[in-house]
């Protein structure tokens, strides 16, 4: 059992930050620390301690001339506190004004390379409330969502498991295990992406943005179905659109893989699934491609006349996501399926001959103890899936859930309070992680969140040859996507580091209204 720590209930956490640099990655940062409060950063210009500040946060530049700036990064934390002795912490910072200078400072993995200011920022917090709590944090000080990304390049630049490791723990405080997954996921990654083309090769995504009901923690673009179902049709002729766009500007690249997510891509009718499917693959040349992907998340909108019909064009990959096992817990995060008809459609899968199945289940959810995860995996296990992703909640603003808890709360149907109540723990992960194993399945991609639960991670597991490599190329951003439908994000990857973007509006029908419009921003993007 892990021990957790008491720590003190502040309601604001006020920040002063004396330039306007970094405020994203000290939010996050203080907020990793203290997740249940409300964590302010003030940039006043000034390096004072004036005010009811909890931390001050001062970029000092001691030496600048036309290659260079030279300076420390002071962090001062536990202020204005009777129960905090206050710390200090100074890391020394150089910033190249050369942008291939300054990115090498900060990624060649050089044990010796000063820091650049972001870094040094990072680390004095870090090294601060690391000695006021007295806890250390997983991840360390990292706050990007992908973590094995500084693996994978370390690996790219010739560097041992071993330099990895230290380079990892001396910059970052990653704790030894995460440093382990994130060198053995990277390595896994390298294998399963060797056959993909980056140069000339594309994946597709395309969203369905409907949903039977939208759950209560998901900010993803979803519409219910039965309010939306007489513009389905007319939806996927705005999709046909984009298609077409594909079909002519892509002609000559390879397709790797195909994804339809959503919202529940299975609330479609079997026709317009066949439909959809059909017209993809008259336009586009799919020979090639290596994984295709329907996400069948739902077990209440899962068919076996949609299941025929998915087997019949080509779909490789389905999902099917319980999210935990207890229908308590289902029926409080506003999922309106049973435990049995998820075990019921899981089987009808199989029957159908699917033999690449994902399932999803989520760490944290309300109420939600450790007994609760093992008694989720011992049923998983009975199921037998061939991927497994565990995420760690995270409750966005999008999502209503913490007001719906907060409500319970109110009107004292939790049985603990909802800060209790939503927490992920390492004893929670290892069980995850023990029963993936159990499972034969091994960690191939992990990504992090904001405001996840007890700061870990989102992880897949799969048997070897299962691996969803969709997943990887988006979570890496080592290949173009090319998305489709409302609410859609489309990426450019240069190859050089660059990446840009263009997205889809949210709104459904100023999307399917705006169809041109969306098919015009790939078309610059892409020029």
């Amino acid at each position: 059992m892990v021990k957790i720590l008491e720590i003190k209930v502040y309601k604001v956490i006020r920040v002063n930050l004396n330039i306007d640099k970094y405020q994203y990655d000290i939010h996050s940062l203080f907020k990793a620390f203290y997740g249940n409060e409300d964590v302010k950063v003030i940039v006043s210009g000034s390096s004072n301690d004036e005010g009811d500040y909890f931390a001050l946060v001062n970029i000092l530049t001691e030496e600048e001339n036309p290659d260079l700036v030279r300076g420390k990064v002071v962090v001062s934390a536990g202020l204005n506190s009777k129960e905090i002795v206050p710390v200090q912490k100074e890391v020394a910072y150089i910033d190249h004004l050369t942008v291939s200078k300054n990115e090498n400072a900060s990624t060649s993995g050089d044990a010796y390379t000063v820091d650049t200011s972001k870094n040094a920022v990072k680390k004095a917090i870090y090294q601060a409330l690391r000695e006021v709590t007295k806890r250390d944090l997983p991840w360390g000080n990292l706050t990007g969502i992908r973590p094995t990304r500084i693996a994978m390049n370390l690996i790219d630049n010739g560097k041992s498991d071993e330099e990895i490791f230290e380079y990892m723990k001396n910059t970052y405080f990653v704790s030894d295990e995460k440093i382990r997954l994130s060198i053995s996921i990277a390595r896994r990654e390298k294998e399963i992406l060797k056959e993909i083309d980056y140069e000339n090769g594309y994946s597709l995504y395309i969203g369905i943005p409907f949903c039977p009901t939208t759950c209560l923690y998901c900010s993803f673009t979803s519409y219910p179905i039965g309010a939306y179902s007489k513009i389905v049709d007319d939806y996927i002729s705005c999709l046909e659109k984009e298609i077409d766009y594909v079909a002519e500007n892509f002609e000559g690249k390879t397709l790797d893989t195909i994804y339809i997510g959503g919202g529940t891509p299975t609330t479609l009718e079997p026709h317009q699934l066949e439909r959809l499917i059909g017209y993809l693959q008259d336009k586009l040349d799919t020979s090639h491609v290596k994984e295709f992907t329907v996400e069948s998340g739902r077990p209440d909108s899962i068919t076996r006349e949609k299941l025929k019909t998915m087997k019949k064009m080509g779909v490789t990959r389905i999902s099917v996501n319980p999210q935990t096992m207890r229908d308590e817990t289902l029926r409080l995060i506003g999922r309106r399926h049973t435990v049995a008809q998820l075990i019921d459609s899981f089987h009808m899968a199989r029957e159908e001959g699917f033999d690449n199945i994902n399932m999803d289940i989520i760490l944290g959810l309300p109420g939600e103890t450790a007994e609760d995860v093992a008694y989720t995996m011992s049923e998983i296990k009975k199921l037998d899936p061939d991927d497994l992703t565990v995420h760690s909640l995270a409750i966005k603003r999008g999502s209503r859930l913490a007001e719906v808890l907060h409500e319970k709360e109110l009107k004292g149907e939790l049985k603990v309070p909802i800060l209790e109540s939503i927490n992920n723990t390492e004893e929670m992960m290892n069980i995850a992680s023990r029963g993936a194993a159990e499972l034969s399945l091994e960690p191939y991609y992990l990504y992090r969140q904001k405001n996840i639960s007890g700061n870990f991670e989102n992880t897949g597991y799969a048997r070897k040859g299962k691996a969803g490599i969709y997943n990887i190329l988006i979570n890496e951003e080592v290949q173009s996507i090319v998305a489709l439908g409302a609410g859609t994000v489309t990426k450019r990857v240069y190859g050089n580091g660059r990446i840009e973007r263009c997205d889809n509006v949210k709104d459904i029908k100023m999307y399917m209204e705006n169809i041109q419009e969306m098919i015009d921003r790939k078309n610059i993007l892409f020029k």
